[in-house]
């Protein structure tokens, strides 16, 4: 009998995508076949290979292809679902986000400051309200058992602290500030590719360029994008979480997707800010608009929350009246108010929200559901990039019930993804690469041996050694994959055209050192 878990390296190539399409050739039977490469599909693949399960995840494009890719890389810790009285939404993103920061990623998630400014705008008595709300937030962190050493208190400082942390900031009129903290997530992206090859480390295929042309409950017809070919994989389990697209494989799926836009603006612009900047929405009780500031010289501004009209794009834009409204919002706190021209770059993601019928999309409910279709496909939708653990897990809980296969409990809770080990203190190794890589660091580093040209920046920080990790483990296959993906160099067009001859290079040149292999 074919061992289907028999290759459990994390390292992800397209000679162990070949290997993997040769052996579901020859029509094996898989316990799990997820069709969904984002943060949700990757996290029930990791789930189900946990428990001992044979898995098979089918990616039509490369992971974190769509919405995955596009959120703002926050880890939210549920304080606006308090505010809107969906508490155990609420509670299910504060605990995910601690054990996220605590146990499977804590070098992709850390501890962020936001400030929110006290200028004229803000009243005393919404002053007082922003404070109960941080407050409560602080409640809900203490509830999920997550420390003051993993996110400090929220407070209320003064203005000079509140204008050191946010240079930017006017002055004039400014009382003082709300801190509080949240998870900042390194990279969203990142996060999918170490769900990924924890997945593969436990015995899971994870096929990128490989769409489901058709599902059934136990069986679906899958294309390998790359050459046509056809093949069709029996499962005991077959799971849809193609997140915005999850319509197109399961009819009578109703979703009301949502578009989030933000802005990629130079950290000058914003004086190097050390805390993100929470801007209240003018009219609104429970919207606020971010500046993030990033590892890489960059601020993420965002988001909006807007339905959207017409077909699922495969890579939505940002329309410049979103791009309008994130400027104007911002400078209503900035000295200097923001123009189009400080705009480097822009990126839009599309939420898949489950339709109610009623209410603006900003209003939605958050909360994920599982479906069980006629056919016996379950699909997996809403819910949020945070929670996206929980999500996996009854998932994963509710095809396997289906199928009568006895797995035991979910194992993810406290399984490490790949690189949260400990890094030694006297390793000698590159802080960007600690802090992107975590105990794989080492790993990148020795991509550069012989060559130290290859830790030089090619754009945004990024080195040449990454981009060859990137192709020799992580699973990139094209330009694409490592400028947009595997790295967010393609964030900035500017960034994304001065690296484009370095990553041709990282792909020839370990294409030719796995053939020598």
């Amino acid at each position: 009998m074919t061992d289907l878990r028999a290759h459990r390296s994390a390292s992800l190539d397209a000679a162990r995508r070949a290997r993997s399409l040769e052996l579901l050739g020859t029509g094996p039977t898989v316990d799990v076949l997820v069709v969904g490469g984002g943060v949700t599909g990757t996290g029930i693949a990791l789930d189900a290979a946990s428990r001992g399960l044979s898995v098979v995840l089918a990616e039509r494009h490369d992971l974190a292809f769509g919405t995955s890719r596009f959120s703002s890389k926050l880890v939210h810790g549920g304080l606006r679902y308090l505010a809107s009285g969906e508490l155990g939404v609420a509670y299910e993103s504060a605990r995910e986000r601690g054990i996220l920061m605590g146990r499977t990623a804590p070098h992709l998630v850390r501890a962020m400051p936001m400030v929110l400014p006290l200028h004229r705008s803000v009243t005393r008595l919404q002053a007082r309200v922003t404070r109960a709300g941080f407050l409560a937030g602080d409640a809900l962190r203490l509830s999920a058992r997550v420390g003051a050493g993993t996110l400090p208190a929220s407070r209320r400082i003064p203005a000079a602290l509140t204008l050191a942390l946010a240079p930017a900031l006017d002055p004039t009129g400014l009382r003082g500030g709300q801190l509080s903290y949240d998870g900042q997530l390194v990279d969203d992206a990142r996060l999918v590719t170490a769900l990924a090859r924890t997945a593969a480390s436990r015995g899971a295929h994870i096929l990128t360029r490989c769409g489901a042309l058709e599902l059934d409950g136990d069986s679906a017809l899958l294309r390998d994008e790359l050459t046509g070919t056809e093949l069709t994989v029996r499962a005991r389990c077959v799971i849809n979480a193609t997140g915005v697209w999850a319509d197109r494989l399961v009819p009578g799926v109703s979703l009301r997707p949502s578009r989030g836009t933000h802005l990629v603006l130079p950290a000058e612009r914003l004086g190097n800010p050390r805390a993100a900047v929470t801007v209240p929405v003018p009219g609104e009780t429970n919207r606020f608009v971010f500046a993030l500031p990033q590892p890489d010289g960059r601020v993420y501004a965002g988001l909006t929350d807007e339905p959207l009209d017409g077909p699922v794009p495969e890579v939505p834009e940002a329309p410049e009246e979103d791009v309008e409204f994130l400027l104007a919002t911002l400078s209503r706190v900035l000295t200097v108010p923001l123009s189009r021209a400080d705009v480097i770059g822009t990126f839009a993601g599309l939420r898949p929200l489950l339709d109610s019928g009623t209410g603006r999309s900003a209003d939605l409910s958050r909360r994920h559901a599982v479906l069980t279709a006629p056919n016996g496909v379950i699909t997996a939708v809403g819910g949020k990039l945070t929670t996206y653990r929980a999500m996996a897990e009854d998932a994963v809980d509710a095809a396997t019930a289906r199928a009568g296969l006895h797995t035991g409990p979910c194992r993810t809770r406290d399984l490490p993804l790949v690189g949260a080990g400990p890094v030694p203190r006297d390793a000698g190794l590159p802080a960007r690469f600690v802090a992107r890589y975590g105990s794989e660091a080492a790993a990148v580093l020795a991509e550069a041996e012989g060559d130290p040209a290859l830790l030089e920046p090619v754009a945004a920080g990024v080195t040449g050694a990454e981009l060859r990790f990137a192709v020799r483990h992580e699973g990139a296959l094209d330009e694409g994959d490592l400028l947009d993906r595997r790295t967010r160099i393609g964030l900035v067009p500017a960034d994304r055209e001065k690296a484009l001859a370095a990553a041709r290079e990282a792909l020839a040149s370990s294409r030719t050192a796995l053939a020598a292999d």
